[in-house]
């Protein structure tokens, strides 16, 4: 017996049977499937090295850039100061890094204390000075400034979290004290605030530059990266006239004698007769410019520039040249130096209150004799002295490239003719005022044949490859005498050395001529026991290259003289500079050894 159909069955059944007369049979092609899938995997390696030679190559310089953009950023601009260095190349002053710490005691996984004990040493303070610190706050609390890479490296080393060290820049004047008073100091906003610092700023500033920082993937500033880049976007450097050499030399020899007559202070110039250019200029005291808020604010001012003495004998020879040049004496003139002499009502002495009889203008300068000088300037007419000192500079500032110097002190015209006692102190170095700096340049016009020559310290700007870029204008030389006047007198200085009041300077094998100077301080226009004593030489004598001017204030003692405090300092700077520029014997003969005594 047939099973009965379901309808439902037969319904899929009958639309089966329909669809399959309705199409074709379809048959698998496997390679055409195999062959489709390659071709999109070929495609899809085309397109991933097209697209890689497209970052790589064509767009490479906008994706460089874009990354940096993103990785570096930049803080204010900053404007770089060049380095200074002296004559032989020796660094002065520059930019540097140094380091700053910062707690953040919120961070801290150690304790406090045991942080504070670690720190201590490497920061050179005391662990319970750096907990007060702490407590002061819970995040950014400085704790160490101007710390240099050492230091820093020996924080990092300690693995403390709650630490950080940032990347800053400082002025550094490896020198110190040495040639403060010549190159001076930069404050904390790093302008100039003295010595070539301040004076010869617009030269010193190089363009402002932005200083690039790195950033973390958060932008963070990443400080030990701080910044990429040197400062000194010219490589130039400020090279000064100056020879550390010498300037250590005379420091030394300065600071000795200070020390020994207790005076309050000295000065030494060495100076190129020829040019004006200054090979040392010490001042004592003087001050730590990395320090400088510590030290007495009339210090930033070199004395030898901005303050004012009388010069007393070692003008003398100044005088001489006047008169010689004037025709009111010749070189062989005679006085008569009766130990006292009387102008306008007011006695006036020798030094040792004693006479010498007739003396040459040589033995004038030999004994500095004040009743001789007197007699000497008594020759010319009054108003022909007045206007002879004011063309040699008296009253006026020199023009050097050092800052703040202050113009001497001169009596004006009426009352120098009105008052005959004004010529005659003025004869022998008083009643008018210089700047130590002023004094060695009149004797610099004396030692070079009679021109005043501008000092200065700053040689010019140089680049990478020693070729000067940029210098001074200087004042231009100008004649005050003649070759003749000035080479008679250079002899006339001479003998003072061998056989006069000199004689503590000389040095066996060479000459050299030179003067000493005594003076009473002036005191609210009277005269004090106060002293000021003085020695200047020109160097070598036969044909002077250079002048060495020492000055000291107010030494103590009654053997405090020009000859016994100054001269000592000027030949110990003269022995240094023979050796350290090899000038020859002048006279080897007194340099043979002599013989020992047979016994």
């Amino acid at each position: 017996m047939p099973t009965p159909s379901h309808p439902i069955q037969d319904r899929r059944a009958a639309i089966k049977a329909r669809i399959q007369t309705k199409q074709p049979h379809r048959v698998p092609n496997q390679r055409l499937r195999l062959f489709l899938v390659w071709l999109v995997v070929f495609g899809g390696i085309v397109g991933l090295l097209a697209r890689l030679v497209y970052l790589q190559v064509s767009a490479a310089p906008f994706l460089r850039t874009k990354a940096q953009n993103q990785q570096l950023g930049s803080l204010p601009e900053r404007t770089f100061r060049y380095p200074i260095v002296d004559s032989q190349g020796n660094l002065l002053a520059k930019d540097e890094p140094v380091f700053r710490l910062f707690a953040h005691p919120f961070l801290f996984q150690k304790q406090p204390d045991e942080i504070a004990q670690a720190l201590a040493p490497v920061l050179d303070r005391s662990s319970d000075s750096l907990m007060e610190l702490f407590k002061t706050g819970e995040s950014g609390i400085p704790i160490g400034y101007r710390l240099s890479e050492t230091e820093a490296e020996k924080i990092n080393n300690l693995y403390l979290d709650g630490l950080e060290i940032t990347r800053e820049w400082q002025r550094v004047y490896p020198q110190s004290e040495l040639t403060s008073g010549l190159v001076g100091y930069v404050n904390t906003e790093n302008q100039g605030q003295s010595g070539i610092e301040y004076s010869q700023q617009p030269l010193l500033k190089g363009d402002p530059i932005p200083l690039l920082v790195a950033r973390d993937g958060q932008g963070k500033l990443l400080p030990d990266r701080f910044p990429l880049e040197s400062l000194n976007a010219n490589d130039l450097t400020l090279k000064l006239t100056l020879d550390t050499r010498l300037q250590r030399s005379a420091r030394q020899a300065l600071h000795k004698k200070m020390a020994e007559f207790r005076a309050k202070r000295g000065t030494v110039i060495v100076m190129d007769v020829e040019d004006g250019s200054l090979k040392a200029l010490a001042s004592e005291p003087s001050f730590n410019p990395q320090r400088y808020f510590e030290a007495n604010t009339e210090l930033f001012k070199n004395w030898a520039i901005s303050d004012l003495y009388e010069p007393g004998s070692t003008f003398k020879p100044i005088n001489i040249a006047i008169a010689l040049e004037s025709n009111a004496i010749k070189a062989d003139s005679v006085f008569h130096d009766g130990g006292q002499i009387t102008v306008g009502g007011w006695p006036i002495n020798n030094a040792d209150n004693s006479g010498h009889g007739n003396l040459s203008i040589t033995g004038i300068l030999e004994y500095s004799s004040n009743v001789g000088m007197v007699h000497v300037m008594q020759r010319m007419d009054r108003s022909a002295y007045y206007n002879y000192l004011k063309k040699i500079g008296i009253g006026q500032i020199t023009g050097t490239d050092l800052p703040f110097e202050t113009p001497g002190q001169f009596k004006d015209k009426q009352q120098f003719l009105d008052y005959p006692i004004e010529a005659a102190t003025a004869a022998f170095g008083q009643g008018f005022s210089v700047t130590p700096l002023q004094m060695a340049q009149l004797h610099a016009a004396i030692a070079n044949g009679g021109e005043l020559v501008t000092p200065h310290v700053v040689d010019g700007l140089y680049n990478p490859a020693g070729k000067k870029t940029k210098g001074l204008n200087l004042i231009q030389p100008r004649r005050i005498f003649s070759k003749n006047t000035a080479a008679k007198v250079r002899t006339m200085m001479g003998s003072v050395v061998q056989n006069g009041t000199g004689k503590p300077a000389k040095i066996p094998g060479y000459r050299l001529g030179g003067k000493t100077g005594t003076a009473q301080k002036a005191d609210s226009g009277t005269y004090s026991n106060a002293r000021i004593t003085s020695f200047v030489a020109s160097f070598p004598l036969e044909s002077p290259k250079y002048v060495v001017l020492a000055v000291v204030d107010e030494p103590q003692g009654g053997n405090a003289y020009g000859s016994t405090v100054a001269a000592p300092v000027v030949k110990s700077v003269l022995e240094t500079l023979i050796s350290v520029k090899g000038i020859p014997p002048s006279h080897p003969a007194e340099l043979k050894a002599k013989p020992k005594p047979s016994r």
